[in-house]
């Protein structure tokens, strides 16, 4: 059994490399930078004189009218809705501030650190492995089919000065729905990766902590370079590519676990955790882990193939209480075993793993409890009674 869903998901496709014909890509990022920029500086100034915010609409406007003129007439290289979508882009960075979701207000960017611009309806074409973009068709690695209506094309540049092409696209997924099957809890570890409710380990390779010595290495010949020379360009260029490369693999590591659990497992039992303390208490492990971006990776895959992601709160107790018997013991993270008087002798991990798939399926039938008696109420018309 399969149900069908739209959602909106995103291809990304690097372009083969032409020296003659990245220039003009590049120069149109360069461009997109200044626009940038530009409303940084007009919404910091029009703010110190009036002590009021440029809304959108107004800076949509203003910028096609800026276009028209001779001072401006460098913005023309670039697509009208690529500048109103830099406006937005503007805009979104401010509301976030004004939100409190970030620490400072935007800040002006420079025009090598300018990573992407969006064409949001018009103002390219594409035909098979070619995309044509303002009569210049530009070849990139077609490794898979686009499978559905292309919305949006982002031009990108990565760290390493790569150029990607990156379509957003509204497609109709076919979900099969997973009537059997078991649930799993799982705990999250600095020793083993992941240790399931049956006592099983999963291992991390930690590309990082495997490639220190080659990372230090690199650093040390960037550090040594002539600021601003080619060399130091050189070195740059180096660092960046050996750091895309354990992303790369960490990214792959992530996809097949999370593939190989979704295989075995219908419903899977997580801790949501303070990844940003632990990384305050345990530094760069908990990075090269990764672990968020696992999970995002996990809920997408299972999303996908009919499979269920349930994160617990952080605070229920899973370490320290005994799943034998429920008896709080103080441990510290020095004891890797929980010994109890109930007699029970077991891994903390384990032990946790298997509080945490507990507490996991409480919390869901709870939630498919009130939503049964939402829906009774309704057919009823009657209040519900939780």
């Amino acid at each position: 059994m399969s149900d069908s869903i739209v959602v909106r998901k995103t291809y990304k496709y690097r372009l083969y490399r032409c020296d003659k014909k990245d220039r003009k890509l590049r120069h149109q990022l360069f461009v997109a930078s200044t626009v940038w920029n530009h409303f940084i500086a007009l919404q910091r100034r029009y703010y110190r004189l009036t002590g009021k915010y440029i809304a959108l609409q107004a800076m949509n406007r203003h910028i096609l009218k800026l276009r028209k003129t001779k001072q401006f007439a460098l913005w023309r290289d670039l697509h009208s809705q690529v500048c109103q979508d830099v406006c937005r882009r503007v805009d979104d960075a401010y509301q976030r501030f004004f939100k409190g979701l970030t620490k400072g207000r935007p800040k002006f960017r420079k025009a090598n650190k300018y990573r992407s611009y969006t064409f949001p309806q018009s103002g390219y074409k594409v035909a098979g492995a070619t995309v044509t973009i303002d009569g210049v068709k530009y070849k990139f690695v077609k490794h898979s089919e686009i499978g559905g209506q292309i919305k949006t094309l982002t031009i990108k540049r990565d760290s390493v000065g790569r150029l990607w092409l990156v379509f957003s696209v509204v497609e109709e997924l076919q979900i099969e729905q997973a009537s059997t099957g078991k649930s799993g809890g799982f705990d999250f570890g600095l020793k083993s990766f992941l240790t399931d409710d049956e006592g099983r380990s999963y291992s991390h390779p930690q590309f990082f902590a495997q490639s220190i010595r080659k990372t230090k290495r690199l650093h040390r010949q960037w550090s040594r370079k002539v600021e601003g020379s080619q060399r130091q360009k050189r070195a740059q260029r180096a660092v960046a590519m050996h750091s895309s490369e354990v992303a790369n693999k960490r990214r792959d590591f992530h996809f097949k676990l999370a593939h190989q659990l979704c295989a075995e497992y219908r419903v899977l039992y997580f801790e949501d955790l303070n990844l940003q303390g632990m990384k305050a208490l345990w530094g760069r492990k908990v990075s090269d882990l990764g672990f968020a971006n696992f999970l995002s990776i996990l809920e997408w895959v299972a999303f996908k193939r009919g499979k269920q992601v349930i994160k617990i709160d952080r605070f229920a107790p899973t370490t320290k209480v005994c799943s034998g018997c429920g008896q709080i013991h103080d441990l510290s993270l020095r004891d890797r075993t929980l010994v109890c008087a109930c007699g029970l002798t077991i891994n903390r991990d384990h032990n946790a793993a298997i509080n945490i798939k507990r507490s996991g399926a409480s919390l869901r039938y709870q939630s498919e409890r009130k939503t049964k008696v939402r829906l009774r109420s309704r057919v009823d018309g009657r209040s519900p009674r939780l």
